[in-house]
């Protein structure tokens, strides 16, 4: 199987714009002054940013020195962007990188945002869950996997939810909260309204295979896949007519190389255990994975992408 033909990708859409900085005015007296970030990539880093931006002490947690200081850059590179939109950025000192999650002693909310490996999410949680004082609010950036299953080792599941942003965080305004059957109602109030205080939009839904946004979200992206696979129409013209005949910002080719195509493949293998063969991954799909072509943060996926 060849690699589909690309083509440069369009402008972000219009609506996509990073959100002005939230006015403190609507900060909720609950909203914790300090917030911790388990993993600097593309999403703590954004998540981070959305925190630092609503006044919020925030400290980044990674695996070693080299990786906290390339998570400290990214957020930094956020936040010059967002100073450049007229937006006003917060001090310097607002911002701590590190390799010890001792720095979460005093944080009112740590959210894990590592890599979408079961394992790798529950060995986080447990060193967060570890770190932080008994009331703080521990939550998970998952896009598919169960609240429930990850709550299970932890010792104090109610205080635990799911807080799914979406790629990339700075454009993004949606944010799923995520209930699991043990989290405490209050907290889920709570979380919601911390949601609306960094000036995103929250959608609450209960733990289910691929919650609501990945579900429906996967299905539309793989059937596009298979249409590539299949010669049915090229990613532009596929996207196109999603873009401009069912008004999406965005088509879900576009979409997939955005989010990374190693992503989209495992919440489609979490949702094919669930759901079956509905959603089973195309083999394009795999083929793209196993050569390293992972979307835009790789510079090709289903487009090439001069700029990541």
């Amino acid at each position: 199987m060849t690699l589909p033909e690309t083509t440069s990708p369009a402008p972000v859409p219009a609506g996509t714009a990073a959100s002005p900085r939230p006015s403190t005015d609507r900060v909720p007296a609950s909203m914790p002054t300090s917030v911790g970030v388990l993993g600097g990539g593309r999403m703590g880093a954004g998540i981070a940013h959305a925190f630092l931006l609503a006044g919020v002490r925030v400290h980044v947690v990674e695996r070693d020195a080299a990786a906290a200081e390339a998570a400290r850059e990214r957020v930094e590179t956020a936040l010059a962007r967002s100073a450049q939109k007229g937006i006003e950025i917060p001090d310097a000192d607002t911002l701590t990188t590190g390799v010890d999650t001792a720095a979460f002693a005093d944080a009112g909310l740590v959210i894990e945002a590592v890599p979408e490996d079961r394992a790798l999410k529950a060995d986080a949680l447990a060193r967060i869950e570890g770190a932080v004082k008994g009331d703080a609010v521990v939550a998970s950036n998952t896009s598919s996997i169960s609240i429930d299953a990850l709550a299970a080792a932890l010792r104090r599941p109610q205080r635990f939810l799911g807080l799914h942003f979406f790629n990339p965080v700075p454009a993004s305004v949606l944010v799923e909260v995520v209930t699991g059957s043990r989290s405490e109602p209050q907290v889920v109030a709570a979380a919601t309204d911390w949601v609306d205080a960094i000036g995103k939009t929250a959608v609450v839904v209960r733990d289910a295979p691929g919650f609501a946004s990945s579900r429906l979200g996967v299905a539309l992206g793989l059937e596009a896949i298979r249409m590539l696979e299949e010669g049915v129409a090229s990613a532009h013209d596929i996207d196109t007519a999603m873009e401009l005949g069912y008004r999406h910002p965005m088509g879900p080719l576009r979409t997939t190389d955005i989010v990374g195509l190693d992503v989209r493949l495992g919440i489609a293998e979490e949702l094919e255990r669930a759901f079956g063969a509905r959603f089973t991954p195309p083999a394009l799909l795999r083929e793209l994975v196993a050569q390293g072509h992972l979307g835009r943060k790789t510079g090709r996926g289903f487009y090439e992408w001069s700029e990541r």
